[in-house]
């Protein structure tokens, strides 16, 4: 879920640094569905005009102030971070599981997101999916104990809101990763539903027999586990290759495909979402699409802006949290500025909405490397130990719901730069008092 570019990004395993600790209050999952989506429906027009558009100068990042009420603050925990824990013994795996949600809650986040189904595959017994490779380096292969549970577990018990993070498409990312594909993993039971694309294999999203199972694996997770949430990262349409659903979209008798692939993708992403509400309609279902709408619509067929506009019966999501990983005056090689925070948090903030809140998710995996821009700040504007809090700062006056952070390493293991890091944990843990950290 790393992004390189905004016309074809993807996000990349950062780097990380030492943690900062303050216990987080309680926070209710019912607390968080108020007082996030009241908070997301922020003065977008305002926030447009105060810029200037799109090719106005990037304004000064306002003082991050006191955090709002019902604000979402998370951290993505991605399986980077998952497999390098240790899987020896529940014991061992508790220790590292209540380091790591101290370390949150110290930064005062309210929620974590964990990828709890990264390669078709669980950190958890599932009926429908053989254990993850990460767990003990085999997939198919159980640790003997249920790492979800413990990381559940530690979570409550520290006051964080759970989401089960899952990839719905993915089996492989390559050849390597997994490099063993269990003998029980779809592409093996199910060769007909997998589509190759780019070195990694897929299930395929034309087939609406995929979709049905992905969904019964979300009622499972749900059904069986007490997360306050499931979230899907931006991964859908592996490819725009027309072959891959061929045959398909001639029979089906569309006329568009673009518009059809987005029809299969809502299909899912609706019905996922109304499993979720079946089990308990306090739960929350997300989804963090590529910063780049454009991307979103014509390259991965997710329908960003329908997602947003839709409200009630008909809502898809209960939040979107797209992956802006650009910073403040960030530019195209073309001059373009489209991209830079201050613009592109705008344009998102300006589309229709209707139930769906918006959350913003931000790079800390960018801290110390930039973000490839072509301006002269691309690197030193994200070397300052406080980018993060600068760009939280900006998102609470524009009148975003709350955000994200990618990921967890980035702050809590970075090797390339932990004085960054820790500087960026100090910021943000004063951003995120009580007061926005003025009492100190």
């Amino acid at each position: 879920m790393r992004q390189k570019h905004p016309t074809g990004q993807k996000r990349r395993a950062g780097r990380a640094g030492p943690p900062c600790r303050r216990r987080g209050p309680r926070v209710t999952r019912r607390a968080l569905l108020l007082g996030a989506g009241a908070a997301a429906l922020g003065a977008a027009g305002l926030w447009l005009r105060r810029l200037g558009g799109p090719g106005g100068e990037a304004p000064a990042a306002p003082d991050a102030g006191t955090p709002p009420a019902g604000e979402w603050r998370a951290a993505w925990i991605s399986y980077i971070e998952l497999q390098g824990m240790d899987y020896t013994s529940a014991e061992a795996f508790r220790a590292g599981a209540a380091a790591m949600m101290d370390r949150c809650a110290g930064l005062g986040l309210n929620t974590v997101i964990v990828q709890v189904r990264p390669f078709g595959d669980a950190l958890y017994p599932s009926a429908l999916f053989p254990w993850s490779h990460i767990c003990t380096g085999v997939q198919g292969v159980s640790p003997g104990f249920d790492p979800l549970d413990i990381l559940l577990t530690e979570a409550h018990s520290r006051g964080l809101s759970f989401e089960g993070w899952i990839n719905p498409y993915r089996l492989q990312a390559s050849a390597s990763s997994p490099g063993t594909l269990a003998a029980d993993n779809l592409a093996n039971t199910h060769p007909d539903w997998v589509a190759a694309a780019g070195g990694g294999l897929y299930l395929n999203p034309a087939i609406p027999e995929v979709a049905a199972y992905v969904v019964e694996g979300v009622a499972e997770l749900v059904r069986t586990y007490p997360v306050d949430g499931v979230h899907f990262d931006d991964y859908f349409y592996p490819t725009t290759d027309p072959a891959i659903d061929a045959a398909r979209f001639a029979a089906s008798g569309a006329a568009d495909l673009a518009e059809w692939r987005r029809q299969n993708v809502t299909a899912l992403v609706k019905a996922a979402h109304d499993a979720v509400k079946a089990a308990d309609p306090t739960l929350r279902f997300g989804v963090s699409p590529q910063g780049n709408p454009d991307n979103d619509m014509s390259q991965q067929y997710s329908d960003v802006r329908g997602w947003l506009a839709a409200g009630s019966e008909d809502a898809v999501v209960d939040y979107l949290c797209p992956q802006l990983y650009w910073g403040y005056g960030y530019t195209l090689s073309n001059g373009s500025r489209r991209f830079a925070y201050e613009n592109i948090l705008a344009e998102w903030l300006a589309m229709p909405r209707g139930s769906a809140a918006l959350y913003v998710g931000l790079g800390a995996y960018r801290i110390g490397e930039g973000d490839g821009g072509s301006n002269g700040d691309s690197v030193s504007g994200w070397s300052t130990g406080r980018a993060l809090a600068d760009q939280v700062g900006t998102l609470r006056a524009a009148g975003a719901g709350g955000y994200a952070l990618y990921r967890y390493g980035s702050l809590f293991q970075n090797t390339a730069w932990p004085q960054l890091a820790e500087a960026e944990c100090a910021a943000l843990t004063a951003a995120n008092a009580p007061d926005g950290g003025r009492a100190g």
